[in-house]
């Protein structure tokens, strides 16, 4: 009896699940509205993107970046480089291409020039035997609170 109660469950949570993706997929934004302040004005939310895959995998990486790109339109972004990440954006770091994306380079100066935040783990530096004189330009040392004060809205977040 209760393998048929778990069964059921399941299947609640599965139609749930669908119905919010078919949701989010037909009608976008759904009623949601950009974040206030307390004086009542707008605020842009913003976007985290966590990029632990580097150059090893080449298409993962640049669709986080150009994901970045993209959102940063409209949205605060922050782009955090963790576990094999750092290895691409590292001071020499090879140059990834992969189509249909802008490679590496590309994608960093046009990031670099949109000003969205370019952060790097600090224990996954340590790990690989770098420092921060290792990073390549516009890239900076992760701290923990600009995970929260890089945006005054709401905070999306995808991993790559």
């Amino acid at each position: 009896m209760n393998a048929r109660w778990m069964i059921v469950g399941v299947w609640v949570l599965s139609v749930a699940g669908f119905a919010g993706c078919f949701n989010a997929t037909i009608a976008p934004g759904g009623g949601r509205q950009a974040a206030s302040s307390d004086s009542g004005e707008k605020v842009r939310d913003g976007v985290f993107i966590h990029v632990s895959r580097g150059p090893e995998d080449p298409h993962r990486l640049l669709m986080a970046l150009r994901m970045a790109e993209i959102m940063a339109d409209d949205r605060d972004v922050l782009v955090y480089f963790d576990i094999h990440g750092i290895d691409a954006v590292l001071k020499g770091a090879p140059d990834v291409q992969f189509e249909p994306f802008p490679s590496l380079a590309a994608q960093l100066k046009t990031l670099r020039e949109k000003k969205v935040a370019l952060l790097a783990c600090p224990g996954c530096l340590k790990a690989a035997k770098k420092t921060e004189a290792d990073l390549a330009e516009g890239v900076l040392v992760a701290a923990k609170d600009r995970f929260f004060d890089f945006t005054r809205g709401r905070i999306l977040t995808l991993d790559y």
